[in-house]
């Protein structure tokens, strides 16, 4: 492999890395955050939030300056987002700043989880970019763990009031790296290629790529592309043809949300304490848990291609039901009476739904969003999932707490048990298999093919929709 691509693509995927840290270290910190701002528990869902809204806002904007001022310049923005993001968390006095300093770290999760695939995806050479892609979502999950352990090693080092704030700044740490590594990659020749810079962009070309002819071969990839997209991009999305893919994206992307792994993850170890552990118990039980998310998103890595998308669905989805089960089973019949044995019960369960998902959701959905949408509407079908996964993911997140403290545990993990009874509907009678099925057999099979009144449309040029 060449190694300014192998480079390029790890500083992007420290990206992702940083996206997944910022995602769940606030998990560590919920507790002093309610005590040192005086949060109910509305409260500190929005609190929580606030990070997503953040996102949410991100994945928005990201589109325009990324083309606009090109790939690398944004995840500059990114860096120094993150930087900010996390000093302001750790070291302001009062509940609205740590709010905003939330919400700048979260727009820099939303515009990493769009520039960073898109970075990645462009600088790899076309035999290497499947691998290098998934290297940003291995990424997230390995930053989902390292902020985990890191919790658990600063709060076991600091005392409470203290640790909290720290949780928060050291991620100042690896967004100062990231940043400084940007200095060492190069721009994405396709971004080059399509603001004319075409000297600039070759030259990229012959240092990413082994040989002359693979060169060439990429050379010509790209600006066939680029021209061919040039009629595309004026095709309407919101129409009647498209409502079966739409209708796809949304729908696995909420119920992906649905299930409660944000809120889960969030909030780990107030689960593991309202089960009976201890504080550094329910740090390390959370540790455990992003261990098991790590390693079973790299076996499913390994075999999404060979036994398919749905399987994996079907697989993942029976895991939550099982564990969520066992979860509001637990909390319906220990409630106010929790002990060790019921924190290992409680532990065993979380072990099961985090693996569900991992297996499931986590390594199929936005590659089962990205194959269901035609190249001339693939770019806003991304959007439309990545728009519907961070709301649902904000609004799911900023209610747990209140459901929590209001209905119990029991409750809540029962209220994501019926919304995974429907996921496992819809994936049986619903969801396509999108395994090794070209993209022109995909259009017929879902009725997505382009009229000839739309190649019209698009040949004339712009029009309005």
């Amino acid at each position: 492999m060449n190694a300014l691509v192998l480079r390029s693509a790890i500083v992007a995927a420290l990206g992702g890395l940083l996206f997944g840290f910022d995602t769940a270290v606030i998990s560590g910190t919920t507790q002093q955050l309610t005590q040192v701002y005086q949060l109910s528990p509305g409260g500190l869902g929005f609190t929580v939030a606030t990070a997503l809204i953040g996102t949410i806002f991100g994945a928005l904007i990201a589109g325009k300056p990324v083309d606009r001022y090109g790939r690398k310049k944004v995840l500059f923005a990114i860096g120094i987002l993150y930087f900010i993001g996390a000093l302001g968390s750790a070291f302001v006095t009062n509940l609205p700043l740590f709010q905003i300093f939330r919400f700048l770290g979260g727009i820099g999760v939303g515009v990493a989880s769009v520039v960073a695939p898109i970075y990645t995806a462009e600088i790899a050479p076309p035999a290497l970019r499947g691998r290098l892609v998934g290297l940003v979502q291995f990424n997230i999950v390995l930053g989902i763990l390292l902020a985990y352990l890191s919790n658990f090693i600063i709060g076991s080092l600091l005392p409470p009031e203290v640790a909290w704030r720290w949780m928060f700044a050291v991620m100042a740490i690896p967004a100062a790296i990231f940043f400084l590594l940007l200095f060492t990659v190069p721009e994405t020749p396709r971004w080059l290629f399509q603001v004319g810079r075409r000297d600039e962009a070759v030259a990229v070309v012959n240092r990413t790529t082994q040989s002359k002819d693979e060169a060439e071969f990429e050379i010509r990839e790209i600006e066939e592309g680029l021209a061919a997209q040039q009629g595309q991009r004026q095709v309407a999305f919101f129409k009647r043809q498209n409502r079966k893919v739409i209708l796809l994206a949304f729908a696995i992307a909420a119920f992906n949300q649905l299930s409660g792994i944000n809120a889960i993850l969030y909030y780990a170890p107030d689960i593991f304490r309202s089960a009976g552990a201890g504080e550094n118990a329910a740090a390390l039980e959370s540790v455990i848990i992003g261990l098991v998310n790590l390693i079973v998103t790299m076996a499913a890595l390994t075999v999404i291609d060979k036994i398919g998308r749905r399987k994996l669905m079907i697989i993942g989805s029976i895991g939550y039901l099982v564990s969520l089960g066992v979860l509001a089973g637990v909390f319906f019949a220990y409630e106010g009476q929790f002990s060790g044995f019921s924190s290992i019960l409680v532990l065993g369960g979380l072990v099961v739904f985090i693996a569900a998902h991992a297996f499931g959701q986590g390594s199929v959905i936005w590659v089962f969003i990205s194959e269901i949408f035609p190249n001339r509407i693939r770019g806003r079908g991304q959007s439309l999932g990545s728009l519907t996964h961070w709301v649902f993911a904000a609004v799911v997140s900023s209610i747990f707490p209140a459901i929590a403290a209001a209905l119990g545990g029991g409750m809540a993990f029962l209220l994501f048990f019926v919304c995974m009874v429907g996921q496992l509907i819809w994936v049986l009678k619903v969801m396509p298999e999108t395994r090794g099925v070209p993209l022109e057999e995909m259009e017929r099979n879902l009725g997505i093919e382009l009229s000839e009144e739309d190649i019209a449309g698009a040949d004339s040029g712009p029009r309005g929709h």
